[in-house]
């Protein structure tokens, strides 16, 4: 298949302004395009059809035709993936057709996340989290496994913050929180009783709660100040929360990049100071990435 909206966005960079043009109104009306002509489409974005028919070229597309056949398919695949029975993985399925549902299952679920975020309450929560003098982390299963990359990251700006994968030192850390740090709770259900405990149990220690959790009512939106909320189109097919687990990923590496944004310079020297060299030839500080 030729993934037309991520040749295009690949693309980008090296286009012409007049090619930038068609691009942009490309990605943001997908579905709109696939049912437009070649004369429709240079209407709408003010170019002449050569110009399109060259972009198309560049892109990989033989005609124009063959692009508009392929954005179609692509469109179809989408909807499909996130509504159709036959996007769930089957026990059949060929390797390319696995790669395909599990892409788009979780772009879907990430650009949805990216629908249901807050700017003003992300920003709150950048500011407890910047103003506390300890972070804590809570999670349980994958959701865990979310909190301990969070506690990695803020480690490396030299941030206090904790993170057990021990549910009783979990509640201990709850409890011994006060007014002044901040309890960073991940999970998708926000209803997981164990983890609404060590919610309440911040509460009470005078704490705020910030909560990576789905958008629904629950125990821990309830409890919490600041609610990050994220999507997943799971499969039913038992994936591990594949799409929850990027969805919550995401709103960590908001947080953590926003959190460096507000003290770019001193957080930078402490990536540098922190960065440990992959081999002996490699010098400290010295990230290749």
């Amino acid at each position: 298949m030729k993934n037309v909206i991520v040749k295009f966005r690949e693309y980008y960079p090296e286009a012409s302004s007049t090619e930038k043009g068609v691009i942009e109104y490309l990605l943001g009306n997908p579905e709109k395009v696939a049912e437009m002509g070649l004369r429709e489409l240079a209407k709408a974005t003010f170019v002449s059809s050569s110009t399109i028919t060259r972009l198309c070229h560049k892109a990989g597309f033989s005609q124009y035709k063959d692009f508009q056949k392929s954005l179609i398919y692509e469109n179809a695949l989408r909807k499909e993936t996130i509504t159709g029975k036959n996007c769930e993985i089957a026990k059949d399925d060929k390797l390319e057709q696995l790669i395909d549902k599990i892409i788009y299952k979780s772009i879907v679920s990430l650009e949805d996340t990216k629908a249901l975020i807050d700017i003003d309450t992300l920003d709150r929560s950048v500011s407890l989290m910047m103003a506390a003098q300890k972070i804590a982390i809570f999670g349980m299963g994958a959701s865990l496994l979310v909190g301990k990359d969070a506690y990695l990251k803020f480690l490396r700006i030299n941030k206090n913050c904790m993170a057990s994968e021990d549910l009783h030192m979990q509640m201990v850390q709850a409890k011994n929180l006060s007014n002044k740090d901040v309890a960073v709770i991940i999970s998708y259900s926000g209803m997981t009783k164990e983890i609404v405990q060590c919610a309440e149990m911040a509460k009470d220690a005078g704490a705020p709660v910030i909560a990576v959790t789905s958008f629904r009512e629950s125990p821990l939106s309830k409890l919490a100040d600041c609610n990050l909320y994220v999507s997943a189109t799971e499969f039913e097919f038992q994936t591990g929360k594949l799409a929850s687990r990027l969805s919550q990923l995401a709103v960590i590496d908001m947080l953590y990049s926003a959190c460096v944004q507000r003290n770019y310079e001193e957080c930078m020297q402490y990536l540098k100071h922190t960065y440990i060299p992959k081999d002996a030839n490699e010098k400290e500080g010295e990230d290749d990435g």
